[in-house]
């Protein structure tokens, strides 16, 4: 199985989905990585301001940044080898890594709440 890591530059939190104006692309893709790691698919995001020490222990990310400096981000890696730097892969190019469709890497998931009220 393939492994897919994800290098993201430095958000406020894990998936960016947070404060006032939300990108779209960031939903699209927290999205797809949600999707894909429930269908068990090995794949990581790594976000330089929380996790910076995954961006130095990995050689290629590293390079990339002293070379090309932070604007290289994000980078997508499959299987240590960079397949897109400077943006994310689209949901097309998920499927053909990994065999889903893209529906079901947009689909968006069911929030389910259980009350219980006691009278």
């Amino acid at each position: 199985m393939r492994k897919i890591e994800i290098f993201d530059p430095a958000m406020c939190c894990p998936t960016g989905i947070c404060g006032p104006s939300i990108d779209p692309e960031l939903i699209r893709i927290s999205i797809a990585v949600n999707n894909l790691k429930n269908k068990g698919i090995d794949i990581v995001r790594y976000n330089l301001g929380s996790e910076p020490d995954a961006f130095v222990a990995n050689e290629i990310i590293s390079k990339l940044l002293t070379e090309k400096g932070p604007d290289v981000l994000p980078v997508v890696l499959v299987d240590g080898e960079v397949i897109k730097e400077k943006g994310y892969p689209t949901n097309a190019e998920l499927a053909e890594l990994t065999g889903m469709t893209e529906e079901e890497l947009s689909q968006k998931p069911k929030v389910r709440l259980s009350l219980n009220v006691k009278k």
